[in-house]
């Protein structure tokens, strides 16, 4: 017999802790590594926050996203943790590692006016993005059997997921954008039931 999902399950949507990385940098598939003492920090404290039941999760394939998954996973070695692309941030293309500062005015106006199927700097047009973080919530809420999940990952995807559950398959305007997203190291929690059909 098959086991009901409990009602309230959760999905923690954890931001890796900061980036050693010069602050107005553009980064999103560079693959920079997390401040070690900001990790492990985020970690004891994640720790301190999360309920027991948690047992599934899954992180960014990127290296400060694997760095406090490794930490996590230290404190509570019961609770299994795994890669997913689908939860890596935007891929901005020739705009990575750049100042945000110094990118072409007209490129970033375009990106803005046409934010759902615009690439920046030729990486991943927003609707990609989103498609992908799609998959992987309605994932989530298949494991929701087994209580809370667990994503670690960027305040990109954090955003998808706002819009996601907000609005739906519906095309992203960058005057509706979400803006909020959690600090460095920190997190939010979204309902996992599934919308109303």
């Amino acid at each position: 017999m098959s086991r009901a999902a409990p009602r309230g399950a959760r999905l923690w949507l954890v931001r890796h802790a900061a980036p050693e990385m010069a602050p107005g940098t553009c980064y999103g598939r560079l693959d920079v590594p997390a401040c070690p003492q900001a990790t492990q920090e985020a970690a004891h404290a994640l720790d301190g926050a999360l309920p027991a039941g948690v047992a599934l999760g899954w992180h960014s394939p990127a290296a400060r996203c694997a760095q406090l998954a490794r930490a996590l996973h230290s404190l509570r070695p019961d609770m299994a943790l795994r890669a997913d692309p689908r939860l890596a941030e935007m891929d901005f293309g020739r705009w990575e590692g750049q100042p945000w500062a110094a990118l072409p005015r007209a490129e970033l106006e375009v990106w803005a006016e046409q934010l759902h199927v615009h690439a920046p700097g030729g990486g991943e047009p927003l609707q990609r993005m989103l498609a992908r973080v799609a998959e992987a919530l309605a994932q989530a809420r298949i494991a929701r059997a087994a209580g809370d999940v667990l994503w670690i990952t960027h305040a990109g995807v954090v955003r998808c997921v706002h819009w996601l559950l907000a609005h739906g398959g519906a095309p992203a305007r960058a005057q509706d954008w979400p803006r909020q997203a959690p600090g460095y190291g920190r997190w939010t929690c979204v309902p996992l039931d599934p919308p109303p059909a």
